[in-house]
């Protein structure tokens, strides 16, 4: 993916944390939890750490844009503040005599503070094999190896996910980097995992990062740009089975404090940050299922749902290139584009195309034949596409793992055109003048009501108890707090979806009443501590992305 000057920028490297979150009294907030990770690490291993490697979550909270990215549409999303955190360094050679066994080229032994998490040890290996197309005799070099259980994902999944990337971009045959140095690396999070927030990618993207920054790669001119980062992370995220668009990822790595990026990725990656209105605050709220490992529900339930997504998306896709319709899709929307070398897309023009497209009945073609049902089955999708059997299933299906006999196209089209409207027009209100800031607002929450509404019942992502949520923070509207009815404007389930959390954009002036609002009108809230309500429930506003700290003595 070739990246515009946007994404050229380079993964910022900080020695104070005041330089780190832009304030001196959000860093004293953090201070506490940096310094006992690198107390720790010296704990446990016996030296200091060199680096400390940061990526945050994100939320997608600020218009609609979910499931959408992988069809090369824009999306809208912002880092948070909550983050996960890898203290890393390369490991001492005098370790070497205690623990042999831990001193291999490119070793890793991987500590994480949550103590249900075990120690992890585990080293790349390469599989060497006679080549075909070379002399006798000669050996073609395999690509490096980890092993990754994807039936069953473990937290080190993910830090050996971000370790792939690092090793067969860097340390390739004909790399002019020697093998990778043993690392020590030590983990902490405070983004809830599986909770829609990317757990998922913050950890990929900070092992990417540990193990980058522990090999030295962030000098010279090996040292990867921010778009560059978010393309390794995206093919890392893959290794544990999640078939991730990039928004995740680009909204870790490039985002900006107070602003939200409008992220496109035709004809390439583009991040724009846009300024939110002053007043706006987003509140999230996790619907409370907590799980005993680092894990994201895309991977573990793909089969059935996010990846099954993605197929059902790409196949409403690829029919019309075979119906009467692909001059509407294909001119005025664009749907799953691939044009790498065209011009900067003109949003002005994609937004009348999907316009005129929601407008007529353009769609229905992508419905079933049988009266009363929306669903194909893959004999019908197959058909429609205008390919053979083996083909289709090749190109759509020899590369990910699905499991279904009915695909939904004619309601996963619908959504993603939606979708992508939805985000224009948020774009458009934050960018826009005239209104006041209390109009724009209310617009910005009814966008944010649509869209859940449309990943609810059309792109089939939420969950009963998302929904249960999404309607306790929406009554906060009736809510009399002093200055009159509360003042939510939107709610929405973020994230992949099918549980994790909701995200409500809240008056700057009554985020506290919300959420003790929330707190005592969700049911699986009842009987948790103050301390465990304020890991669920929580306001954030946009943060730095993904970025190294240089420990120094």
């Amino acid at each position: 993916m070739t990246v515009l000057p946007a994404a050229d920028a380079p993964i910022p490297i900080f020695t104070t944390l005041q330089e780190l979150y832009g304030s001196l009294t959000i860093a004293a907030k953090h201070a506490g939890r940096w310094d006992k990770l690198v107390r720790e690490f010296e704990t446990k291993f016996g030296h200091k750490p060199t680096y400390v490697a940061r990526a945050p979550g994100r939320v997608n909270s600020h218009d609609a844009g979910e499931h959408i990215d992988y069809a090369h549409f824009g999306v809208f999303p912002a880092a948070i503040e909550h983050d996960i955190l890898i203290a890393c360094a390369p490991r001492p050679a005098s370790t070497a005599t205690a623990h042999p066994d831990h001193h291999p080229p490119g070793s890793v032994v991987a500590e994480n503070l949550q103590t249900r998490y075990t120690r992890q040890v585990f080293t790349p290996t390469r599989r060497h094999t006679l080549g075909d197309d070379v002399p006798p005799d000669a050996v073609r070099v395999a690509p490096w190896h980890l092993d990754i259980d994807k039936s069953e994902l473990r937290w080190e999944s993910y830090v050996k996910a971000g370790y792939y990337g690092v090793l067969n971009h860097f340390f390739s045959p004909s790399s002019t980097c020697p093998v990778p140095v043993p690392v020590d690396i030590l983990v902490t999070g405070t983004v809830p995992p599986g909770s829609g927030l990317s757990s998922s990618a913050a950890m990929v993207v900070s092992s990417t990062l540990a193990f980058l920054a522990a090999n030295g790669i962030f000098d010279g001119e090996n040292a990867p740009t921010k778009g560059e980062l978010v393309n390794i992370a995206m093919e890392n995220e893959r290794r544990v089975g999640v078939n991730s668009g990039g928004m995740d990822q680009s909204a870790s790595v490039i985002a900006l404090p107070g602003s939200a990026l409008y992220v496109s990725f035709v004809p390439s990656l583009h991040a724009e940050p846009i300024v939110l209105p002053r007043n706006a605050v987003f509140v999230c709220a996790n619907r409370c299922v907590q799980s005993a490992r680092i894990v994201s529900n895309k991977a573990e339930s793909a089969k059935h749902q996010y990846n099954l997504r993605v197929v059902e998306t790409l196949g409403a896709a690829r029919v019309p290139l075979k119906s009467s319709q692909p001059p509407i899709l294909a001119r005025k929307s664009g749907f799953h584009r691939d044009e790498q070398d065209a011009p900067r897309e003109d949003l002005a023009q994609l937004r009348k195309g999907l316009e005129d497209i929601l407008e007529g009945n353009v769609l229905d073609f992508l419905l079933s034949k049988v009266e009363g049902r929306t669903s194909i089955t893959l004999e019908e999708m197959i058909e429609m596409s205008g390919m053979d059997e083996v083909q289709f299933r090749e190109v759509y299906l020899s590369w990910v793992d699905v499991e279904t006999t009915h695909f939904e196209l004619y309601l996963r089209a619908k959504h993603v055109f939606e979708e992508a409207l939805r985000v224009l027009q948020f774009r458009e209100v934050c960018l826009g003048g005239g209104d006041d800031e209390e109009s724009k607002l209310q617009t910005l929450g009814k966008l944010m009501n649509d869209s859940h509404e449309s990943c609810n019942k059309q792109f089939d992502c939420s969950h009963p108890k998302v929904n249960d949520l999404v309607q306790v923070a929406r009554n906060f509207g009736e809510v009399d707090t002093g200055r009159g009815k509360g003042r939510v404007y939107g709610s929405r389930v973020t994230g992949a979806g099918w549980g994790g959390c909701i995200v409500s954009l809240v008056h700057r002036e009554d985020v506290d009443a919300f959420i003790v609002h929330v707190e005592k009108g969700y049911a699986s809230y009842e009987g948790m501590s103050d301390e465990d309500l304020a890991g669920w429930v929580f306001a954030t506003e946009p943060g730095m992305g993904a970025c190294v700290f240089r420990c120094t003595d």
